[in-house]
């Protein structure tokens, strides 16, 4: 794994251990509320255990908090750690860890409020990626399959399937994604949505 992302997520120990207390958490209550061993939480916080995206999201749901908050490389202070952000196809992405030559690389991606009458122009490349939406509705198109996931709703997929972003409504969107050559390095998987009866 990447330097940078390995930085990033050493700092994740401490960030969880402030929030705990700053929330009058013990170990035994945040357990609870996460589903996570008491073991494995006092060795997240202590640094030694590197967290997975399995163990980060309900932690950033027991918090009340983003995802990016846990992780969130930008508002560390850290000097080497220089965002340049990037316009494309009026979405705003922000690289939350520098090139790493080929290997895992994370972004926040913003789409700002506006029409979502955009049409889709699907794009294929090499790779695998995941996202988790932040705020808002994203729409994404992945093949032959339109989905709309809210704010909390995860994917992962092979980025040779045709794909395409967009907003699913007027409303701004704003989400994580993790990109890598590798599809074994990514750790949460979507849930197969149940058909309806019309389908």
């Amino acid at each position: 794994m990447d330097q940078d992302i390995d930085d990033t997520l050493s700092r994740v120990g401490p960030r969880l251990k402030a929030l705990r207390t700053g929330n009058n958490l013990t170990l035994q209550e945040l357990s609870a509320l996460s589903g996570i061993s008491l073991s494995t939480l006092s060795r997240l916080e202590s640094g030694q255990r590197r967290p997975t995206l399995e163990q980060l999201l309900p932690l950033a749901r027991a918090h009340g908090v983003p995802l990016d908050d846990l992780v969130g490389a930008p508002q560390t202070g850290d000097p080497r750690i220089h965002i340049k952000p990037i316009e494309r196809h009026g979405m705003t992405i922000l690289p939350l860890s520098k090139d790493s030559g080929g290997g895992l690389q994370a972004f926040k991606n913003v789409l700002p409020a506006g029409s979502s009458r955009s049409v889709p122009d699907l794009q294929v490349h090499e790779g695998y990626e995941w996202l988790y939406v932040l705020k808002g509705k994203l729409r994404l198109c992945l093949g032959e399959h339109d989905i709309v996931l809210p704010a909390g709703e995860a994917a992962e997929f092979n980025t040779r399937t045709p794909h395409w972003f967009g907003r699913a409504d007027e409303q701004a969107v704003e989400f994580l994604t993790l990109f890598g050559p590798q599809g074994e390095r990514m750790h949460v998987r979507a849930r197969p949505t149940k058909k309806s009866s019309t389908d």
